[in-house]
């Protein structure tokens, strides 16, 4: 059957119109906001920013979001963001601040307060509740800060501890990492003795190099030294995470390649895991346990790697992940020295590459932990990323664990 002109031209356009339709339902969908603190600006500049990149939903793929926004401050080392997903602070640690921004739906950071440490601070870390802020400083001294927070804001200092070796209380402690359990009742610090752990030069004190030092979170915010804390915890301790079931903590060892492992007990004791310590990468740096409690990823400086773990939920033990091609670890660009699985629902897994001024994507298969890289990665960055953090978009369901 011949068809008219007029036919053939309404036939033409239907046509576009359908395709147009199915184009516009396979748009790209962002299922996560990336930030990622660079220790150095573009273009040379001293002052730290975040940037922020948008993670689509079904590769992983990450591309320009929001406009970047200073960090209000020198070297950003670190970040922390509440459990609703509405703030952000950061850790400018050459500018001895922290500081607060809101996050909008769609990315963008707007930076509401400041404050300014008596020391350098390294880590920090906001409990489940949103009401508690804490802040790792030094070393000379080395100590935890409770900060109060309000809506987001931060207030007065609820409660501080200064970290200190039995026996040892002249020797200088350099703190490298908090965490807080997820039902918000205690904190775990890791830190290591730069008196007993000097590479290349001398040392003056006989101490374990690695430490952990556990405290309850009491009325008030009030910390209290949990009984037996510290704990030894390797050579140079430098992260650490807690599964989200309030059951086991892990500790990465940059010095001796390994992970250290600890069950949780009552009144927040820790008691080394049995068959470890387990080995990592060659000078691991971050460590993260994926939103279900199944999965732990390092990442490894040296070898520019990540290692995934599956961890044995009644043991807390785990074991190296073989991905598709044979391998324990995946490559990143070079140094990684943060690593974060997406917020939303735990599908991929993203590393701040320090000297390859790059992210690294990987996708997680959920029932392995095993990783193969997103397309197109790794993904330019500005100079110097030293940190990396996700919240959902909000178009999505998000993964919950309840203890």
């Amino acid at each position: 059957m011949k068809l008219s002109k007029l036919s053939r031209t309404i036939l033409v356009t239907t046509t576009g119109l359908v395709l147009a339709t199915l184009l516009t339902s396979c748009e790209i969908v962002t299922i996560d906001y990336v930030f990622v603190a660079n220790s150095a600006g573009t273009g040379g500049s001293t002052t730290g920013q975040i940037q922020t990149f948008d993670a689509d939903s079904l590769t992983g793929a990450l591309r320009d979001g929001a406009a970047p926004v200073s960090s209000g401050g020198n070297n950003p080392v670190a970040i922390a963001i509440t459990a609703d997903y509405a703030n952000l602070y950061v850790v400018n640690q050459a500018s001895n601040n922290v500081v607060h921004f809101t996050i909008a739906d769609t990315g963008v950071l707007t930076q509401k307060d400041t404050i300014t440490t008596s020391a350098s601070p390294n880590y920090i870390q906001v409990n489940t509740a949103g009401t508690y802020l804490y802040v790792v400083s030094g070393p000379n001294p080395a100590v935890l800060t409770a900060y109060s927070l309000t809506g987001g804001t931060i207030g007065a200092v609820a409660s501080q501890q200064t970290l200190s070796i039995p026996g040892f209380a002249g020797d200088t402690l350099a703190p490298t990492g908090v965490t807080v359990l997820a039902n918000s009742s205690a904190v775990y610090v890791t830190a290591y003795d730069q008196s007993a752990y000097n590479p290349g030069g001398t040392t003056t004190s006989i101490a374990n190099p690695g430490w952990i030092f556990g405290y309850t979170v009491g009325t008030g915010g009030a910390l209290t030294p949990a009984s037996g804390s510290p704990w030894k915890a390797g050579i140079k301790p430098v992260a650490l995470a807690a599964d989200p079931t309030n059951r086991f903590v892990y500790v990465i060892d940059f010095a001796s390649n390994q992970m250290v492992g600890y069950t949780i007990q009552s009144g927040s004791v820790l008691n080394f895991l049995i068959n470890g310590p387990f080995s990592a990468g060659s000078e691991p740096t971050s460590v993260t346990v994926d939103p279900r409690g199944k999965f732990i990823y390092v990442s490894n400086g040296l070898s520019s790697t990540v290692t995934a773990y599956t961890i044995d939920l009644g043991t807390g033990t785990p074991s190296a992940t073989i991905n598709s091609t044979g391998s324990q670890t995946n490559a990143t660009d070079t140094d990684p020295v943060s690593v974060v699985m997406d917020a939303a629902l735990g599908r991929f897994v993203y590393t701040a590459n320090f000297l390859g001024n790059s992210i690294s994507g990987f996708r997680a298969n959920p029932d392995t932990g095993a990783l193969t890289q997103t397309q197109a990665t790794p993904y330019p960055s500005g100079l110097k990323p030293a940190v990396v953090a996700t919240v959902p978009h909000g178009n999505h369901s998000i993964e919950i664990v309840t203890p």
